[in-house]
């Protein structure tokens, strides 16, 4: 028997591949986007409990609890991942923290050795410093160290030479106070303050073969006091040299 013109067509019309198609290719999409992505758990939970109590369908937040076998397994099995400011907020404490760790040790070992009152050593930042009076070290306007500072130097370079060797670096400041000089070997105290902090560099090089690579010297006059230059007291704290030992983060 002849079929009838107006009988429908057996199965699906045939837009309804290309729709389904189209709908696996966008669910395919979707899924390479989530598998590329980082979930931020807090946020996510966040947005959850905003609604909890306004519809029905997630009374309770069951759904994104990690305990449950819904949701929150799903969420567990992607790392949650630190951003760069965390990381770095991290590395800084962990620093800071070994930091602490040195000048503690540092100032244990100057008072076992009877040089605490030799030395003062504080923390600034990510430094540790050391620091002597001038007239421990050098006598007025010369930059030679006295034969009576010898051993105080060595003593302090034994446990310094230990953290140059665990990857620090030494920086050493020569200061001066604000009364002029100018002779022929320092014609101003530019001269003088880097002269200071050059002799004991190579002290340190010369006498007890510190690696040249992770010493610097610096000379800065009067620039940077640490006391008033108005008072002959302030103007001894001035007359310093400094040595600050930080990481060597050189590449």
């Amino acid at each position: 028997m002849k079929k009838s013109a107006d009988e429908p067509k057996k199965g699906a019309p045939a837009y309804m591949n290309t729709y389904g198609d189209m709908m696996t290719l966008l669910l395919t999409f979707f899924v390479l986007l989530f598998s590329m992505s980082s979930i931020d758990v807090a946020k996510f939970r966040a947005v959850i409990a905003s609604f909890e109590g306004s519809v029905g369908v997630l009374s309770g937040g069951e759904t994104i609890e990690e305990n449950t076998n819904m949701l929150g397994n799903g969420l567990r099995q992607f790392p949650e991942k630190k951003n760069k400011e965390d990381l770095k907020q991290q590395t800084n404490k962990d620093a800071e923290n070994e930091l602490k760790k040195m000048k503690k040790s540092l100032e244990q070992y100057v008072e076992d050795k009877n040089l605490h009152d030799k030395v003062t050593i504080e923390q600034n930042g990510d430094e540790i410093i050391l620091r002597f009076d001038d007239v421990l070290l050098f006598d007025t306007g010369k930059a030679d160290i006295k034969p009576g500072a010898i051993p105080v130097l060595s003593t302090l370079g034994i446990k310094l030479k230990g953290y140059l060797e665990q990857g620090y670096r030494l920086r050493l400041e020569g200061h001066t106070d604000n009364v002029p000089i100018k002779t022929a070997q320092f014609p101003s105290n530019w001269e003088l303050s880097a002269a200071r902090a050059i002799a004991v560099a190579k002290f340190f090089t010369d006498e007890m073969s510190f690696e040249v690579s992770k010493i610097s010297t610096e000379g800065f006059r009067d620039n940077i006091p640490i006391g008033d230059n108005k008072t002959p007291e302030g103007r001894a704290m001035n007359r310093r040299v400094e040595i600050k030992i930080s990481k060597d983060n050189r590449s």
